[in-house]
């Protein structure tokens, strides 16, 4: 949807997503290697990587942020990891 079509669901004003940020959106991953597929996937595509993936042992996390300045979380939370913590 273009930026004025927007403005018809919305009396707020529409942020510039090249300065500010409203939410970041994330998604759970299955696997491990489907959050690097999906970033990478991304970024093929013209996506801009949002810093290093993140490892914490039980849960894997890396971003992008999309041709609009969305910016998108991918996750992976490793259940039996969490449980032995």
């Amino acid at each position: 949807m273009n930026e004025e079509s927007f403005k018809g669901f919305t009396k707020k004003e529409i942020p510039n997503t090249k300065i500010s940020s409203e939410v970041i959106h994330s998604i759970s991953a299955e696997r491990r290697d489907q959050v690097d597929e999906m970033v990478n996937k991304a970024v093929s595509l013209g996506a801009k990587v949002l810093g290093e993936p993140q490892n914490h042992g039980f849960m894997y996390i890396w971003g992008f942020q999309d041709l609009d300045g969305h910016l998108w979380e991918i996750a992976f939370l490793d259940e039996i990891a969490l449980n032995q913590e």
